[in-house]
Formats: C-alpha cells, sequence, structure tokens
C-alpha cells in the first residue's frame, strides 16, 4: 500500500478539488445554500486539521488536508453573503461547542487528542446543517458530498500505515460525507415521492437534475440550517 499512497494522496487532493466546482456553481446560481456556521467551523476545523496531520508526520495523506482547507474556506467566503443560518440561539449554542472542541486542540499536547477534538467539533458543524438539508434537500449539492466522500476513502489509502492519529480525519471525512450524501439523496427521493402523490403525475416525471432551481425551492426556516 505504501508504494501506492503518492497516487492516492494526489488523486485525494484532485477529488477534493472536483467536488467544490458543482457547489460552488450551485451557490452562485442560488440553487445551493450554505449554512454559514457550518461552514466557518468546517473552514477553522480544515487548516487545525493541516497543522494536526503535519505535527504527526503526515506526508501524503497531507495534500487533500491543504486541498480542503483552502477550498472550504473559499465556500465559507461565499456564504457570507449567499449562505443562510448562522445567527440563531441553536446555532450559536453549538458554535459555542465547536469552539470548545477547538479549545481542546490548543491545549492539546498530542496530535492524536488535538485531531480528536477537530472531530468532535466537526460533527456539531454537521449538526448545524442537517435540519436544513433533511427538510430541503435542494438546498444542497449531493455530488459534492458523494466525491468528499470519496476524496476522504482515498486519503485514508494514501496513509499507508496503520496510524490511528493520522487515519482518524480522513476515515471520519469520508463517512461523515458519505451519510450526508445518503442523506440528500433519500431526501430528495422522499419529496419527488411525495410531489408525484400530490400532484398525481407519472412516475416517470422525477427530477433528474443535481439541484432544483432557485425559485422551485422552499424558504429555508430561520434556525433550522446548516
Amino acid at each position: 500500500m505504501t508504494e501506492l499512497a503518492p497516487v492516492l494522496g494526489i488523486a485525494a487532493a484532485l477529488v477534493g478539488i472536483a467536488d467544490t466546482i458543482p457547489y460552488v456553481r450551485d451557490t452562485l446560481r442560488g440553487s445551493t445554500r450554505p449554512h454559514r456556521g457550518t461552514w466557518l467551523v468546517w473552514s477553522v476545523l480544515a487548516v487545525i486539521v493541516c497543522f494536526s496531520q503535519e505535527a504527526d508526520g503526515a506526508s501524503w495523506s497531507l495534500p487533500m488536508a491543504v486541498t480542503q482547507a483552502v477550498l472550504i474556506t473559499l465556500i465559507f467566503a461565499l456564504s457570507i453573503g449567499r449562505g443562510v443560518g448562522g445567527a440563531g440561539a441553536a446555532d450559536s449554542v453549538m458554535l459555542a461547542i465547536a469552539a470548545a472542541g477547538l479549545a481542546g486542540w490548543l491545549v492539546a499536547g498530542s496530535p492524536l487528542v488535538a485531531t480528536a477534538c477537530v472531530v468532535a467539533a466537526d460533527v456539531i458543524a454537521v449538526a448545524m446543517m442537517v435540519p436544513k438539508t433533511y427538510s430541503d434537500p435542494y438546498s444542497e449539492t449531493l455530488s459534492t458530498f458523494a466525491l468528499a466522500g470519496l476524496s476522504g476513502a482515498l486519503a485514508v489509502g494514501a496513509v499507508g500505515s496503520l496510524d490511528v492519529s493520522l487515519l482518524l480525519y480522513p476515515a471520519y471525512f469520508c463517512m461523515v460525507n458519505a451519510g450526508l450524501a445518503l442523506l440528500i439523496r433519500q431526501r430528495r427521493a422522499a419529496s419527488s415521492i411525495s410531489r408525484r402523490s400530490s400532484s398525481g403525475s407519472p412516475s416517470g416525471s422525477t427530477r433528474s437534475t443535481e439541484s432544483a432551481p432557485a425559485s422551485s425551492q422552499r424558504p429555508t426556516v430561520a434556525g433550522a440550517s446548516s
């Protein structure tokens, strides 16, 4: 596996770039509405992961982490003017919990503990976006999370050894993004069935586009966005 590490590491970084393109496109179009609080936490965590992984001796698994740090920060910048959420009471509480995870990284003397704190804070960031994604699955870009899951899987292979401190973050990154992709896919399928039932349209008229047009999306409830 070690001889494949460079290939897998570079592939993980390239897939990371590819998964961002449709998300940026859909955000600029207005069909995807990123949750500001989630992407703020993710951008800070991505930078922390880079330093933590480097401190623990990461090599070819590092390109994915660096790529994600740059691109996630770009999406957060876009979310400031084009996103939703981040100002409600529930969002503020979750941001505070995520900040506690960051504080754990700052006082930790071990990269493994630092990475574990990052994962814990990241879970909170994901929780911030799940309600909005559940109620309005077309407000997120499915392919971005599916490809991000693949990028994480490739980064796991790029580690090249059974080092828990190096495997923890890419393995988590793979699972959480795959889980979000599955949630979006299932909720879109449920939404299509509901629309067909209410309109009586034939089953062949399901939506096949990656993102619903902005005009057809339901308004997002304040405080339930991500």
